[in-house]
C-alpha cells in the first residue's frame, strides 16, 4: 500500500498565512482613524486702558457752595532774595469758610519752571478749587487778575534767562539796589478791565476759557507746590483772622516777603484792613529787604489820587488802564508774555 507523502508542515503555513490575513482584515476594519480636532481660535483680550494721570492743573483740592469773597487790595512787598518768584494770594476754603491765604515770594523748586496759581471754577453747581503748580510754562489759571504780572492770562512780571531769574520792575517789587538782574517792560493787557472777581464761571465769575498755548502747558510735566508753600497754607488756616468771616475780606496779613512769615517785617496789610501791630525790625533781614521800600502798584490798583510810594523806577500799577507812555525810546510791548 503506497504511504501519501507527508506535507503537514506546508498545510500549517498556509493556515497560518490564513489566519493571519483574516486578522489583519479584521483589525483594518475595525480601526476608526479620529478625525484631527478642530482649531478654534479666540482674539486675545484686549489690554487694559493705560491710566492717564490728569494735568496737575485739573487736580480739584476742594469744592464749595457759594463762591469766594473779591480779591483783596493789598501792595507787594519787595522781593527778599535773588531767584525768588512771586506766588498771588488767594482765598482758600476749610470748615470754617474761607480764609485768606497770602500772596508771598518762594524759591522755585528748580531753576526753569514757572508758578501757574490755582483759581476757583464753577462747574455742576459747585466751586471747585483747582490747585497750582510749577512747570516751564503758565497754564490756564480761570482768567483771574491776580496783579503783579499775574493779568489773567500767563506772565509778565519776568522770566528766566539761563540760571537765573529776571524781574521786570515794571509789574514787580524789586529792591534793584540789592538784586540786579531785572529789566522795565511797560506791557499792556489786552483785557485792561481791572476787577476783583477771584472766581470762573458762575454767576459774576470770570468768563475765560483756556488758550490752545495754555491747554498745552496743562498737559507738561508738573510740579506740586513745594513744602514751604505747603506750611504756608497750613500756617494761614491755623491764623483766625485770616478767615473771611472775621476780617470781612480786608485781611491784616494779605502778603508776606517769605513763605510763613506771618509777623516778620515787611509783612503787608489788604486794604480797609485794621492796622497790625508794629514788629521789632531785624537789622540784617531790614537791610537786605527794605533798604529802599519800593511799590510798583497793588494787585488792584487804588483809587485816583491816592499817593503812591516811591521806588528807585517811576511806580507803574499793576494792571494800567491805559498804556503807558513810551520811555527812553523803548517800544512798549502789548499782550501778556507766558
Amino acid at each position: 500500500m503506497s504511504k501519501l507523502p507527508v506535507q503537514l508542515p506546508s498545510i500549517l503555513t498556509v493556515r497560518n498565512a490564513f489566519f493571519l490575513s483574516l486578522c489583519a482584515t479584521t483589525m483594518v476594519g475595525g480601526c476608526v482613524v479620529a478625525p484631527p480636532p478642530r482649531v478654534v481660535y479666540a482674539a486675545p483680550p484686549p489690554p487694559p486702558p493705560a491710566y492717564v494721570a490728569p494735568a496737575p492743573a485739573a487736580a480739584v483740592e476742594v469744592q464749595a457752595s457759594e463762591p469766594p469773597p473779591p480779591l483783596p487790595e493789598y501792595q507787594q512787598p519787595p522781593c527778599p532774595e535773588d531767584g525768588y518768584l512771586w506766588t498771588p494770594g488767594y482765598w482758600a476754603f476749610a470748615a470754617g469758610g474761607y480764609y485768606w491765604v497770602p500772596g508771598t515770594w518762594v524759591a522755585p523748586p528748580r531753576v526753569g519752571v514757572l508758578w501757574t496759581p490755582g483759581y476757583w471754577g464753577f462747574v455742576g453747581g459747585v466751586y471747585m478749587f483747582h490747585a497750582g503748580y510749577w512747570g516751564p510754562h503758565i497754564g490756564f489759571y480761570g482768567g483771574v487778575n491776580y496783579g503783579f504780572g499775574y493779568g489773567g492770562v500767563g506772565f509778565v512780571g519776568g522770566h528766566w534767562a539761563g540760571n537765573a531769574f529776571a524781574y521786570n520792575t515794571a509789574v514787580v517789587n524789586v529792591n534793584t539796589t540789592v538784586i540786579h538782574n531785572t529789566y522795565v517792560n511797560n506791557v499792556t493787557v489786552n483785557n485792561v478791565t481791572v476787577n476783583r472777581v477771584s472766581y470762573n464761571g458762575g454767576t459774576g465769575g470770570v468768563a475765560a476759557a483756556p488758550t490752545a498755548q495754555e491747554r498745552t502747558a496743562m498737559q507738561e510735566p508738573h510740579v506740586p507746590p513745594t513744602q514751604a508753600q505747603q506750611a504756608h497754607v497750613q500756617e494761614a488756616v491755623r491764623n483766625p483772622a485770616l478767615s473771611a468771616k472775621a476780617n470781612g475780606g480786608h485781611p491784616a496779613i494779605a502778603a508776606t516777603p517769605r513763605p510763613g512769615a506771618f509777623n516778620a517785617p515787611g509783612v503787608v496789610g489788604a486794604k480797609g484792613a485794621p492796622p497790625r501791630p508794629p514788629v521789632a525790625a531785624n537789622p540784617a533781614v531790614h537791610a537786605s529787604t527794605t533798604s529802599h521800600a519800593p511799590t510798583t502798584g497793588a494787585a488792584h490798583p487804588p483809587a485816583a489820587g491816592a499817593p503812591a510810594a516811591g521806588k528807585p523806577q517811576a511806580a507803574k500799577p499793576a494792571h494800567p488802564s491805559k498804556p503807558p507812555a513810551e520811555k527812553n525810546g523803548e517800544k512798549h510791548e502789548e499782550g501778556n508774555r507766558s
